[in-house]
């Protein structure tokens, strides 16, 4: 059974991302009862995961500040301020952030991917190692049914 579930900014686990960046994980499958995963990306220019295929769960993003290019299946869109794209599950898409940074809330349902994001990021509560690096490993990421079917664009 689902019960309402309250996070405040403190609470929210920071991961180092791509780039540099951070996403904060609002809520995942441990708040939702697995139902959704809300993360919000803190990023700058030029940050673009691999181009990937979720097998699990439906996407939704949200660029809150900031532009980019997103690429669903061939086809190239600009995605301005305030823009918003629904991506059903099976469909390859990426994304690459245009501006200086940019504000990025993304909702995954069902839950789950976001232990990809924690096996791939790192917690910044905890010590960074020396030379530490977020890279996408294709392994970790089908263990969680993203599928990475090309490099970042």
């Amino acid at each position: 059974m689902s019960m309402a579930f309250l996070a405040q900014p403190e609470q929210q686990q920071q991961l180092e991302w791509l780039d540099g960046g951070t996403l904060a994980l609002l809520l995942d499958g441990a708040a939702t009862d697995g139902q959704l995963m809300i993360g919000r990306f803190d990023v700058t220019e030029g940050e673009a995961p691999p181009y990937h295929t979720h097998t699990r769960e439906d996407e939704v993003f949200m660029l809150i500040k900031g532009t980019a290019l997103v690429w669903v299946d061939d086809q190239e869109m600009e995605l301005a301020e305030g823009g918003i794209v629904f991506l059903p599950k099976n469909v390859p898409h990426a994304y690459r952030i245009t501006s200086k940074t940019a504000d990025l809330l993304m909702v995954n349902t069902p839950a789950g991917i976001e232990g990809m994001f924690r096996e791939t990021g790192r917690d910044k509560a905890t010590p960074r190692p020396p030379g530490f690096r977020v890279t996408p490993d294709p392994a970790v990421s089908e263990k969680y049914g993203n599928i990475i079917v090309g490099p970042p664009r």
